[in-house]
């Protein structure tokens, strides 16, 4: 979040312009605004249908551990859109921090711990998905032991995320800079390292977060999809009138995958090229050094887009979710059911429903 450069930038002698950022400090603080309304209400949203709803729902709907998963994902979204506000004012502030040192710990924890905890939560998710596809003939023997993983993975993901957040909670800090005539929230390692090793420590930290919290969940992700994608195509393939639910479905996988890494590329992809130019590992021009830094705000901004997204592609577009949400909120019409143009495809049906129960409501 803070602004790279400023006395530590890639081109010895480079003086920034402060003409050059007014339209940062203008416009950014207004999109993580409307990224804040959107995230807090979205979300919650979502925590108040996966948490009142009927355990049982209605209809046979009966418990998915999908669900818990959406609702968590939900959860970390929401810590981390109420932190937005301080952003907001930090950059219209042009990157000053009045709000101590505690805010800026906490902040920059959430920031990271929201990291992980989606890339995790969507890697879980994605997993589950990919199961209830797989297994569903023999769920409700694997009911009971699906909800105990559900809650240790669970546990065990925001284990994980909290601690490779800590870093974050450690190191970061306000400092005085006299340059910007600000005091800036950044990563402090002055207390971990030389002067001549915080070039490694900075390398390590992120290029790791990088790796643990992007380019291997979304590897995961990529492969359950596309696992669950041949299973969608293997179980449809005999079922004439099921072509459009299936491509449907497909949609919605590709949806998934492509929104996260959409919104988060972009940020990796520039802090890797800093970060790798920054360590001598990469010979960028002075052109693309400055373009990277400026770019680097925005790209930010992408990446905190998909707090407000997920909702909508993880909850609103799962059809079974999207009926309970109505019906919480009072806005769910019945749904006739259509007649079954003869006796022997009706039984066919209520056969297959029987033995697999419907996909739409899985992905």
């Amino acid at each position: 979040l803070e602004r790279w450069g400023g006395g530590g930038g890639l081109c010895p002698g480079e003086e920034e312009g402060e003409a050059d950022w007014e339209l940062s400090y203008s416009l950014l603080p207004v999109l993580y605004m409307l990224v804040f309304v959107l995230g807090l209400s979205g979300n919650g949203i979502v925590i108040f249908t996966v948490w009142r709803a009927p355990a049982g729902g209605t209809g046979g709907g009966g418990w998915r551990s999908a669900d818990t998963y959406i609702g968590n994902l939900a959860l970390a979204d929401l810590a981390f859109v109420v932190t937005l506000p301080l952003w907001a004012a930090y950059t219209a502030l042009r990157f000053h921090w009045p709000f101590g040192s505690v805010l800026c710990k906490l902040s920059s924890y959430l920031v990271l711990l929201n990291m992980f905890a989606s890339a995790f939560c969507l890697s879980c998710l994605s997993f589950e998905r990919y199961l209830a596809v797989v297994h569903s003939l023999s769920r409700a023997r694997l009911l009971r032991s699906r909800r105990a993983a559900t809650l240790l993975s669970l546990g065990a993901l925001w284990l994980l995320a909290g601690l490779l957040a800590l870093p974050a909670l450690l190191l970061r800090d306000t400092q005085r800079r006299p340059p910007l005539n600000a005091t800036v929230c950044d990563m402090d390692y002055s207390r971990v390292a030389s002067p001549e090793q915080e070039r490694y420590w900075l390398g390590a930290l992120s290029l790791g977060t990088t790796a643990l919290g992007f380019v291997l969940p979304l590897l995961l992700m990529t492969v359950f999809y596309c696992c669950l994608g041949g299973a969608v195509t293997r179980h449809f393939q005999h079922l004439k009138k099921e072509e459009q639910k299936r491509r449907r479905l497909l949609r919605i996988i590709a949806a998934l995958v492509a929104v996260f890494a959409l919104c988060w590329l972009p940020f990796h992809l520039l802090k890797g090229l800093y970060v790798l130019g920054w360590l001598g590992l990469l010979d960028l021009p002075c052109a693309a050094q400055d373009l990277i830094v400026r770019l680097h705000p925005y790209a930010t901004c992408l990446a905190y887009v998909n707090s407000c997204l997920n909702p909508f592609l993880y909850a609103f577009l799962d059809l079974r979710f999207r009926a309970r949400c109505l019906r919480l909120l009072g806005l769910r019409r019945p749904r006739p059911r259509r007649p079954s143009a003869s006796l022997s495809s009706t039984a066919s049906a209520q056969t297959q429903k029987s033995e697999l129960p419907s996909l739409a409501t899985k992905v």
